[in-house]
Formats: C-alpha cells, structure tokens, sequence
C-alpha cells in the first residue's frame, strides 16, 4: 500500500508542475510570490492525506503568524521538511542544498519565491546563504525554516547542531522557535523509499529571543534550543 501511495503522489505532483508552469510564468514579471506559496502549502496538505499521515500539533500559541522567525527542528526523516512547511503558521522559506534547485520548473519557482540555495562544498557557501537570507528576512519580514542538524538523523537520535541558523537569527534579529518533530523516522528512516502511514507529532516551543545577543551567546542559544527540542523527544 506504501507503494501504491508514493505513485498516486508523485503523479499529483507531476500534475501540479504541469498546471503551475504558466502561472510561474505570469507571476514572476509581476513579482507576485505569495499565491505560488499558498498553492505550494495545500499541496503538503494534500500530500498528508495521500500517504495517510496523520498530524498532531502542539504549541501553535508560541507563534505569532505576523512575526518573523527562524524555525529549528529536529531532522528524522524526508517527510520533516514537506510537512514542517505545511503546518507552520506562515508562509516558511527553506534553505536547501544546491541540487535539489537543479529540478526543471520547481528550482526555479524555489528560487523565485525566496528559498536559498546552499553550496555545502565551498567554505564560503554556507556564510554567502545565511547572508542572503538575513537580508530577505530583514527587508521582507520573511522567516525562515532550519534544520540545524545540517542532515538527516541515521538512528533516529538528536545530533549535534551547527552555527549557520544561529547566526541567521543573529544577523536578522529574529527570534528562535524550536520545533520537535516526531514520528517520522519510524514512518520514513534515511534510505527508505516509501512511507509508512502513521501518527507524526509536531511541538511549537516558546520563542527564544536574540534581541542584545552577539555571536559569544552563540553557544548559550544552542543550548536552549537544543533542549527545548530534546525535552519534546522524551515526552
């Protein structure tokens, strides 16, 4: 059934780019953005329903739709991403790896909508993405969503954080919102193809403000959201 699922979606998704790829079109000499997003947020929820996740959130009351954020969650599975930026409470940009800009239509419309590209091969290209962002946050009031793992948990444990989304916060002066993820690394573990169909919990934890904070705070801010993730793993 997992099979048939994955097929049923990634002809939806075939679809949806076909449909789509003229409103890029319009939309990008406008500049309009905002609708290609929305579109982008209830084809997660579509997809939800197709491979028959069921979705329990906690914690909503910690966001402020009108704020700008960065959001840190834990990173379990390929389903975290698809299903943070469904049930985020705005409309989240990502900073992704350079070759998933590589796929026809949807690169572009990634790029065309705010989503940043990282070039985790150069030393320069995680600094030259998290200055790209900052700016984007700053003049758009954009927020951003970050897995500070840096990659996918191979054991389904929480690993140790790297300091780019720190310094993204630093820099836009944005506040910090852990988010704990789970569930997903039983339904889709690295290296699986297709999903089960199962329970995945989502926790919105209290913001953590940056406002006065330098870079030396970097590893007191870690900490905090290192275990106000950790604290929703054990409950």
């Amino acid at each position: 059934m997992a099979v048939v699922r994955t097929i049923i979606l990634v002809i939806f998704y075939v679809v949806l780019v076909v449909l789509l790829t003229p409103v890029l079109l319009v939309c990008w000499p406008l500049g309009v953005r905002d609708p290609l997003l929305r579109v982008a947020k209830w084809a997660m929820g579509v997809s939800r329903r197709i491979l028959a996740l069921k979705v329990e959130v906690q914690g909503l009351e910690n966001v402020d739709p009108a704020r700008s954020y960065v959001f840190m969650a834990n990173h379990l599975s390929f389903l975290d991403g698809p299903l943070l930026f469904y049930v985020i409470p705005q409309l989240v940009r990502v900073i992704l790896k350079k070759s998933v800009f590589r796929l026809p239509v949807v690169g572009l419309g990634m790029r065309f909508v705010g989503f940043i590209p990282v070039d985790r091969k150069r030393a320069s290209g995680g600094k030259r993405s998290i200055d790209e962002a900052a700016q984007l946050m700053r003049e758009k009031g954009y927020s951003f969503l970050i897995f500070p793992e840096g990659t996918r948990s191979r054991t389904g444990e929480l690993q140790h954080f790297k300091r780019g989304g720190f310094f993204l916060a630093l820099a836009a002066g944005a506040p910090i919102v852990p988010i704990t993820i789970k569930g997903t690394f039983e339904l889709m573990p690295r290296g699986r193809l297709f999903p089960h169909s199962g329970l995945i919990k989502v926790i919105f934890h209290k913001p953590i403000e940056v406002t006065g904070k330098t870079t030396e705070d970097i590893p007191a801010l870690l900490e905090q959201v290192y275990s106000a993730i950790k604290s929703g793993l054990t409950d």
